[in-house]
């Protein structure tokens, strides 16, 4: 998909409002989970206010058949009896004590009792069920509920209505319902007021940064201003800044190889047709009748067919077109060889070239492909040393190793500068002197990676430079080895 593609699609994406985004989701989220925790309080909590509400009638209770218990001969009077059952809201009081009970007070008591409880013997879980079925079930039921008289082995035992106190347990409900709607609002506002703060405010402007970027990637002012700090946000925004620079350097440069590989194909047109004029008199120097012109002229028309596709080398670099390798086992040394030659036409730069290749050795690679990369590096090595302005020795050298052919090149120039080590296959940025483009070695290391083998600087104790190629050999087919082998 291409760019202007891409960038009005990336512009209809609008940015959430605040309580649609990721804010409004934590505050509902924050909300919900303090309503669970006030859900989870409250069950244990009105089951503990039931027992509670019990136990205090079972004490109003005691406290009036105490009174009673005095006058062990008397009962009480029917007045005094309604006026304390009514205290305690209860329909009737008993004593018990050992196996004898006393009815300290009484009214009507209907023929069966709906539920009883014992005071003394509470498990939450059986405490709770009696909650809720109260809360769901009661308000017209009659109960039993009793327990121990203080410390003493006498028994309290009281039978009432439980209207009043699902009554009770409906108020209570209703506080702690109001209790954490409030208690919601106020935690769920000031979580929402700080996440929105140190969170939803960075992750918001980060990316409106990455939407304004992605509509013009060119344009330095756009590029992420990171927030002070060492939280993750700040980190995330320093890598963001980070990878937007160098994304723009990467525009630059391709910027750079396209305008490179527009101006070099308009050259390029214009150099064919010089070379192609010069082929034609180098095909006539053919024809002359002396023996240093016919032993030159192959060498030329050689020559002048490598400018021709030496003219084409940034162009097809900067449009990633280099053509796949055509591979086949050609001797090394005549190659190397042909490289010495067109390096050596300056007898004053003072560089010997040594050639340290057995006659007989064969790579498996595409000649000019691979008379290139040397070239390329052999021709960085001739120009450093010419710099130096001292004599050099240049030596390439070669051995196989089972299917593995290893090429080294080394100098006894200046040795490579630590900058250009950082970016020593970049283009634009890996060139060993000043006015150099580094292509070559880009050029020399994209060939090398087609071929399937490995370019790399070696380090050594003295000075120059030092690169070792390996090329491996193709695969042999089972079939064709059936061939050869028969």
């Amino acid at each position: 998909m291409k760019e202007s593609e891409t960038t009005p699609m990336l512009g209809r994406v609008q940015m959430p409002s605040t309580l649609k985004g990721l804010s409004g989701r934590l505050l509902l989220l924050t909300v919900a989970f303090i309503v669970l925790a006030e859900v989870l309080i409250f069950v244990p909590s009105v089951a503990s206010m039931r027992v509670r509400w019990l136990s205090d009638r079972l004490n109003v209770a005691a406290a009036a058949a105490i009174v009673a218990d005095g006058f062990p001969q008397q009962d009480l009077s029917r007045a005094l009896q309604d006026e304390t059952l009514m205290a305690t809201g209860t329909k009737a009081i008993v004593l018990r004590r050992h196996d004898a009970a006393r009815l300290v007070a009484v009214a009507d008591i209907p023929p069966t009792v709906d539920a009883q409880y014992d005071l003394a013997a509470v498990e939450p879980i059986s405490a709770i069920c009696d909650a809720f079925d109260t809360l769901f079930f009661g308000g017209d039921r009659i109960i039993r509920a009793y327990g121990p008289l203080g410390d003493s082995d006498t028994t309290i035992e009281v039978v009432l209505a439980d209207k009043a106190l699902r009554k009770a347990m409906l108020v209570y409900a209703r506080n702690v319902l109001f209790f954490t709607v409030v208690l919601s609002a106020i935690t769920g506002g000031l979580i929402f007021l700080a996440i929105n703060r140190m969170l939803i405010r960075p992750i918001r402007r980060m990316t409106g940064n990455m939407r304004d970027f992605a509509a013009d990637p060119t344009d330095s002012t756009r590029v992420l201003q990171p927030a002070d700090g060492d939280d993750e946000l700040a980190v995330a925004g320093a890598h963001l800044a980070e990878m937007q620079k160098a994304l723009q350097g990467t525009l630059r440069e391709q910027k750079n190889l396209a305008d490179l590989g527009l101006a070099v194909s308009k050259i390029n047109h214009d150099m064919r047709n010089i070379l192609s004029s010069a082929q034609l008199m180098s095909d006539r120097l053919a024809d002359v009748d002396d023996p240093l012109v016919k032993r030159i002229a192959p060498k030329l028309l050689r020559t002048i067919d490598r400018a021709v596709g030496y003219t084409t080398d940034v162009l097809a670099y900067g449009r990633m077109r280099e053509p796949a390798p055509r591979r086949r086992f050609v001797p090394l040394a005549p190659l190397v060889v042909d490289v010495s030659e067109m390096l050596a036409n300056d007898r004053h730069s003072g560089v010997e070239f040594a050639i340290q290749i057995e006659a007989g050795l064969q790579v498996d690679a595409d000649s000019e492909q691979l008379f290139r990369v040397i070239h390329n590096i052999c021709r960085n090595a001739v120009e450093a040393m010419t710099q130096q302005h001292d004599h050099g020795r240049l030596t390439v050298a070669a051995v196989r190793t089972g299917s593995v052919v290893s090429i080294t090149i080394d100098d006894t120039g200046p040795g490579m500068p630590e900058k250009a080590r950082e970016n020593l296959f970049t283009a634009f940025r890996g060139s060993t002197r000043s006015g150099g483009t580094g292509l070559g070695l880009a050029i020399a290391r994209e060939l090398v990676l087609a071929h399937g083998g490995t370019i790399a600087l070696v380090e050594k104790p003295t000075e120059g430079t030092q690169f070792r190629i390996e090329l491996p050999d193709r695969p042999v087919p089972l079939a064709a080895f059936r061939n050869r082998a028969s």
